[in-house]
């Protein structure tokens, strides 16, 4: 099996922005890697914003709606919860208090957030780009978001 990346064109604002390219990994959460490769695949990622990105924790997007509460029209994923450790670069999926609320969402960790290890399912690890996700506009919801221009897979 090949190495498969998610890259995400993303604008940050004030003219500025670039790629992150995420590995993905299927051998910690498969059914978490499908749906984002399916999502991403479809255009759904296209155009959507990073909702909440709180500075020194993590960048969340995936939402449609922009609000946090949004989702894909797809069902929700059961939960794969994985020992990989969540540290700066991990990319995770959001859900709501219920284990197996995952859909579309997901967050980059922006430094070490270890106290969310096996209660959120790790499915890849920013391999280039960190920069890119550092520039996102904080805030919770940010004033002017930085979005996800296109969401690529290869």
């Amino acid at each position: 099996m090949t190495d498969t990346t998610l890259t995400l064109t993303l604008d940050t604002g004030n003219n500025s922005g670039g790629d992150v390219v995420i590995k993905l990994r299927p051998d910690l959460a498969p059914g978490h890697v499908a749906r984002i490769t399916e999502l991403a695949k479809d255009g759904f990622y296209d155009g959507v914003v990073f909702h909440r990105v709180i500075n020194g924790f993590m960048a969340q997007g995936g939402d449609p709606t922009g609000t946090g509460g949004g989702g894909s029209d797809k069902p929700d994923i059961k939960a794969e919860f994985n020992a990989e450790p969540h540290v700066r670069g991990v990319c995770s999926m959001a859900r709501t208090s219920a284990p197996n609320s995952a859909n579309s969402q997901f967050f980059i960790c922006l430094d070490d957030a270890r106290f969310l290890d096996n209660q959120y399912t790790v499915w890849g690890v920013v391999e280039s780009g960190m920069d890119v996700v550092d520039a996102l506009p904080k805030g919770e919801p940010p004033r002017n978001p930085g979005k996800i221009v296109k969401a690529t897979v290869g």
